[in-house]
């Protein structure tokens, strides 16, 4: 009997034309470092009473179908997860390399179906109607560059054979931190030692009454860019900005020497005012937990520009 072995695990996934309903072709093979997405249906213990102290029969609860993907941040795979969170970009360029430009504040998001497949069971599981809740990932000087992307899905379908026919494949260009750079104001920001960003839909579940258990959907909400940057304390720059209450563009970029390029531009950033705490001989930091907000000249939040080889998504 085969054993199930993550290093054979697959995932699949394909934009949808109608929610719920899996494209029977279009599939790209994406490259994932683990997976949480799954269906969970707990149990109700029972509460009747009169039949004794052993009880009776537990009664199934609703379908949930949700989870994490963990996945490279690549020149061009990444691109899927940016367009399930953003929606879709607008694309300039006559010929490689293209400029994507994907832009927050969209009412509607696309909904996509993932595939994940262990072959040696078989056993590969469809999760139709899925949408990006939140993309989250870390900047720091070392380490590789993952981003986790939360998934609502509507439901599960297991099946014993793939339904995604054969995946196009995808060069992978990773990106690592050691391309990352931070910029406030178009300046390069001095000290810093680490930061975090998440961008959230705020996704709310529709759950109707149905048959089958499922969902009717996710509707995204007010949207959110947050994160917080970890600085040591070598001057009062930021902590002026955060007393006076002003609001700065923050940049988080990568770059590739072969010319690709991802950039996150929040152009209107808020700064809490940080506790300075001196906790040893060792150098003073400071944490700032920054929020974004819609920038009245930009007219959005944020804006995310990727740049590859790929024509479109």
């Amino acid at each position: 009997m085969a054993r199930a072995q993550g290093a054979r695990a697959q995932m699949a996934l394909a934009f949808e034309t109608t929610y719920g309903t899996p494209p029977a072709s279009g599939y790209t093979k994406m490259p994932f470092a683990s997976t949480t997405l799954g269906a969970e249906q707990p149990l109700q213990t029972s509460e009747l009473l009169g039949y004794g102290r052993d009880p009776q029969a537990p009664i199934k609860d609703a379908v949930t179908a949700d989870g994490n993907a963990v996945m490279p941040i690549d020149a061009e795979a990444f691109g899927f997860w940016l367009m399930a969170a953003f929606g879709a970009p607008t694309t300039t360029g006559a010929e490689a390399p293209y400029t994507h430009e994907f832009r927050s504040g969209n009412w509607a998001l696309p909904s996509f179906s993932v595939e994940t497949g262990m072959p040696e069971v078989p056993r590969f599981a469809m999760y139709a109607g899925c949408m990006v809740d939140s993309l989250n990932w870390q900047m720091a000087r070392s380490g590789l560059l993952t981003a986790t992307a939360s998934i609502v899905a509507q439901g599960e379908e297991i099946a014993t054979t793939s339904a995604a026919g054969t995946p196009a494949n995808i060069a992978l260009k990773r990106f690592g931190h050691f391309n990352g750079a931070i910029t406030r104001n178009g300046a390069n920001i001095g000290n810093v030692v680490s930061a975090d960003l998440t961008y959230a839909n705020n996704l709310d579940r529709i759950e109707t009454i149905r048959a089958d258990g499922k969902i009717d959907g996710a509707d995204p909400s007010i949207a959110a860019l947050t994160g917080n940057i970890v600085v040591r304390f070598a001057d009062q720059t930021l902590v002026t900005q955060a007393i006076n209450g002003e609001a700065c563009e923050l940049a988080f970029s990568y770059t590739l020497p072969t010319g690709e390029s991802l950039t996150v531009t929040a152009h209107a950033v808020y700064l809490p005012r940080p506790r300075i705490e001196i906790s040893g001989p060792q150098g003073v930091q400071a944490t700032f937990d920054w929020q974004a907000a819609s920038d009245p000249l930009v007219g959005r939040m944020c804006t995310v520009t990727l740049t590859n080889d790929r024509e479109d998504y």
